[in-house]
């Protein structure tokens, strides 16, 4: 694994990592990184080790992961981790979070693909929308021009 916050050192710039699975855990990281960037202390790069748990592509077999590895990491889910920690504090139970997974499943079949499949195609003269900015004009860095 690389550590990607141990090379921005020759920047000059505060670094940390976390774990990214954990969405307690990032928020602190997150509230230490705003409060320094807040503050005029300059920028802060914040790395988050998360686990991608599908392939590049389509096509792409996973041939470089083990069963194991795959299912290591089904086990640090940040849902399944945010639920056993609420329900060890008796903020929810098991009952609770299926309703609630329930509701969403239900949300997401019935509401959220509906409205993807009865909405029309973008445009390819948006593609590039909302990527950097709507106009070249706010983008000083590609018209030499400060904005």
């Amino acid at each position: 694994m690389v550590h990607q916050h141990k090379r921005v050192c020759g920047y000059d710039m505060e670094a940390a990592e976390c774990d990214g699975q954990d969405i307690e855990k990032v928020h602190e990281h997150a509230k230490v990184a705003v409060n320094h960037v807040r503050s005029g202390k300059g920028p802060y790069f914040l790395e988050l080790l998360t686990y991608r748990y599908r392939g590049h592509s389509m096509s792409d077999s996973r041939g470089y992961r083990t069963r194991e590895e795959e299912e290591m990491w089904k086990q640090r889910d940040p849902i399944f981790i945010l639920r056993d920690r609420l329900i060890a504090e008796k903020a929810m139970t098991m009952a609770d979070y299926e309703a609630l997974e329930k509701e969403v499943d239900h949300y997401i079949e019935n509401e959220v693909i509906k409205f993807a499949e009865e909405s029309p195609e973008p445009k390819v003269e948006e593609l590039e929308k909302y990527v950097l900015a709507e106009r070249e004009s706010q983008m000083p860095w590609i018209t030499g021009k400060a904005a």
